[in-house]
């Protein structure tokens, strides 16, 4: 089973975001970085899949969209037991909307001709939960969301996805497919010593917009970014208990909506 596996690089969460001197996106010179949480389960689900099918063989292949600088993730995931990696270089990924990192992402697939594609649920920093959805459409593929496990069955796979409320649904899919992968399906793994030794020696194939055949101009996403500013006040509810605890029932249902 071939498996390809979108990751994305996303600044740490506990880094000090301050917003660039445009006021577009925040400022990136002093960021550190690291891979996407969901992006992460979707890793271990992948390696695992591998595992147990190890008789039948089976490559585990990572793919993402960013800067020279997500060749650092990259290698992490190789180290972690990928056994390739195809990064699409792409300088304004942060102009880029969800349809079009989702068009880089298919149209570096496509030729890989894969029995599973795996996303994160969600990036940490957009949130935008539709790149994984998107990909599938435009390669005409089945796909379900919210994963948490994944098993291959002899006619295609079985997945639990998770609901609202505490539920939880089992479905049965063809493959190839798409499935965007929820945290917490898995327990994480760490890189050897000798994962990262390896991760050394594994390909790294570099791909461009323009080569790819999909470099369409950006597109706005964001006109303006600013942190949250910080208020504080204190309302009094005047009466007795009875009218105050009336009256506070009031706000929380219609100005907090909380009820």
């Amino acid at each position: 089973m071939k498996i390809i596996v979108a990751i994305k690089q996303v600044p740490e969460r506990d880094a000090q975001v301050r917003i660039d001197a445009a006021g577009k996106w925040i400022d990136e010179s002093n960021l550190q970085y690291a891979l996407n949480e969901s992006d992460a389960y979707a890793l271990e689900e992948a390696l695992q899949l591998k595992e147990k099918s190890a008789a039948a063989g089976g490559e585990v292949v990572v793919v993402s969209v960013g800067p020279e600088r997500v060749g650092q993730t990259i290698r992490e995931a190789l180290a972690k037991g990928a056994d390739r990696a195809i990064h699409i270089v792409c300088d304004d990924l942060g102009l880029r909307d969800a349809l079009g990192v989702a068009r880089l992402l298919a149209a570096a697939v496509k030729p890989e001709n894969p029995d599973l594609i795996l996303t994160g649920l969600q990036s940490e920093d957009l949130g935008l939960g539709q790149t994984g959805v998107i990909v599938a459409e435009l390669l005409g593929l089945p796909h379900a969301t919210l994963i948490l496990n994944v098993e291959k069955t002899e006619t295609g796979l079985k997945v639990k996805r998770e609901l609202e409320e505490g539920w939880f649904q089992t479905i049965e899919l063809p493959t190839p497919a798409v499935l965007t992968i929820q945290s917490g399906g898995n327990k994480l793994r760490y890189a050897t010593l000798m994962g990262i030794k390896r991760a050394k020696m594994k390909e790294v194939r570099q791909l461009t917009a323009a080569s790819l055949g999909v470099d369409a101009p950006p597109v706005v996403v964001l006109e303006h970014v600013a942190l949250p500013q910080k208020q504080k006040s204190t309302q009094i509810l005047p009466g007795t208990a009875k009218e105050a605890a009336a009256a506070l029932v009031e706000k929380l249902k219609f100005e907090v909506r909380v009820l």
